[in-house]
């Protein structure tokens, strides 16, 4: 166990956080594969998952996420009070861009997209309540990054209010824009963000939906309340 650490602990989440909406069952092999341990390990670990509800598995015996993921996820959400806020302004900037909006929050080294708004487009963005993507690259991502304290390449560009407009940051075909959101108190909440089609959500119209973007986070901001826990807070 490394200081300050426990190691079974983060082999269960090594294989909580190996599930995602493209792959909602995996057989043993494919988690040890997935999550770089051995099978026995996988075993062991998985067993006690189920005993407590956060695996399942099938007579095919391929795993997939408990119930008590799905119950904490309801309270992280029950909890979370800024939704009733964030979702007519993804409906506003869907409206004002034609493109979807969404609003993620960091989880360790992923960010994962809390609330979305997909465009009306039939050819579009489309993404999904949930959804977890990588920390590396995407404008979202280095908006999370830099305003959590962590490094982000000198190549990317931040606007005055810690805007970033990038094209083909993680898929080469998206071009995307995010602004950080912040409480009240000045705490990072999540970012916002606006994602499209590069060949349709061109440089012109990203750089005139970033003033929105930013009006709309700090509208959030204001919403918060002085210390982002008062009467009129999210």
């Amino acid at each position: 166990m490394s200081s300050g650490r426990i190691e079974a602990v983060e082999r269960a989440m090594s294989i909580l956080s190996a599930f995602s909406s493209q792959r909602r069952r995996m057989t043993l092999a494919e988690l040890a594969e997935e999550t770089g341990m051995h099978k026995s390990t996988v075993l062991r670990q998985a067993n006690s998952m189920m005993l407590y509800g956060f695996l399942t598995r099938d007579p095919d015996g391929r795993y997939g996420i408990g119930a008590s993921v799905w119950r904490l996820g309801l309270v992280f959400r029950q909890d979370y009070q800024h939704g009733a806020a964030i979702r007519p302004i993804l409906r506003e900037l869907v409206s004002e861009t034609g493109e979807t909006a969404s609003f993620y929050v960091r989880a360790g080294e992923e960010r994962v997209c809390l609330y979305r708004e997909n465009s009306p487009n039939l050819i579009r963005y489309h993404l999904e309540e949930g959804m977890r993507l990588p920390m590396d690259r995407g404008s979202v991502a280095m908006v999370l990054r830099r305003f959590s304290g962590d490094d982000v390449p000198e190549t990317v560009t931040f606007s005055a209010a810690g805007s970033v407009d990038m094209d083909g940051g993680r898929n080469p075909n998206i071009a995307s824009i995010a602004t950080p959101v912040f409480a009240g108190d000045g705490r990072l909440l999540g970012a916002l963000a606006v994602s499209g089609l590069s060949a349709r959500f061109v440089a012109e119209k990203r750089q005139a939906a970033l003033p929105l973007i930013e009006r709309h986070a700090d509208n959030l901001r204001r919403q918060s309340g002085p210390q982002g826990d008062g009467e009129n807070s999210l």
